[in-house]
């Protein structure tokens, strides 16, 4: 693996249109670590994370992954170099069974490992295990987001980038949510990239975070530092506890 950061983010830039969605943008992401983003609505978090991916296209700006340049690379190949995603509302499969959602997150060179990777997402999300034959899209807000992390997992990656994991759930869901991410950290060392609206929740999970508005990061420090900083207090923390 490269020295320095398994992601790298630097002056990156990214347009809708005439519109500046990021402007400038640096973040770096270590191996073993959980990062986040906070920021209100519209600051530009999930663009970042899409802009990651490939689409929208940093307009200005480099982003490595593991040594790569993976700036202009197409989405497709992005991936392949197992970067996985559980993008902002869910998008599984709703016509297809919880198992079939956790066979097409699979990747093709790692299908001898498939049972035993359906195994572990059952023991992060015992709920799925209850629903294997159920279509994704009868499945509650909690468990489909549960099947989009499970279907991100299939694909074994050294980052996980998770948009949202905790948007329109119930306190108690998001709080297995959070619990499950840590131990994927823990236990996996997976690395986890984090955009969240709940602050809180985010700054107690990650080791470090930037805060992003209108499309610049203003701060960035520990998770523990930025949760006791009285200006991030300020703008996302009070009343915000979950």
């Amino acid at each position: 693996m490269s020295n320095g950061p398994l992601l790298q983010i630097r002056g990156v830039e990214t347009f809708y249109g005439n519109i500046r969605a990021l402007n400038g943008v640096n973040v770096d992401v270590n191996a073993g670590e959980i990062v986040t983003i906070i920021g209100a609505n519209g600051a530009g978090k999930s663009t970042l994370m899409m802009t990651i991916f490939g689409s929208p296209r940093a307009r200005a700006g480099q982003i490595t992954f593991d040594g790569t340049d993976i700036t202009n690379m197409p989405t497709h190949e992005i991936a392949r170099l197992r970067i996985a995603q559980s993008p902002e509302g869910r998008r599984i499969f709703p016509r297809m069974t919880v198992l079939e959602n956790l066979q097409m997150g699979a990747s093709l060179d790692n299908l001898k490992y498939f049972d035993e990777d359906v195994e572990k997402v059952f023991t992060l999300f015992p709920r799925l295990k209850e629903r294997i034959t159920q279509r994704g899209g009868t499945l509650s807000g909690g468990e489909q987001q549960m099947l989009s992390i499970g279907r991100a997992l299939m694909a074994r990656p050294k980052l996980l980038l998770l948009d949202e994991p905790s948007l329109g759930l119930a306190p108690l869901i998001v709080k297995q949510i959070f619990e499950a991410i840590r131990e994927l950290n823990k236990t996996q060392k997976l690395t986890v990239f984090l955009v969240e609206q709940n602050a809180f929740g985010a700054l107690k999970l990650a080791h470090r975070g930037y805060v992003l508005v209108n499309g610049n990061v203003t701060m960035s420090g520990s998770g523990k530092d930025l949760l006791s900083n009285p200006e991030v207090r300020a703008a996302y923390l009070e009343g915000g506890r979950h």
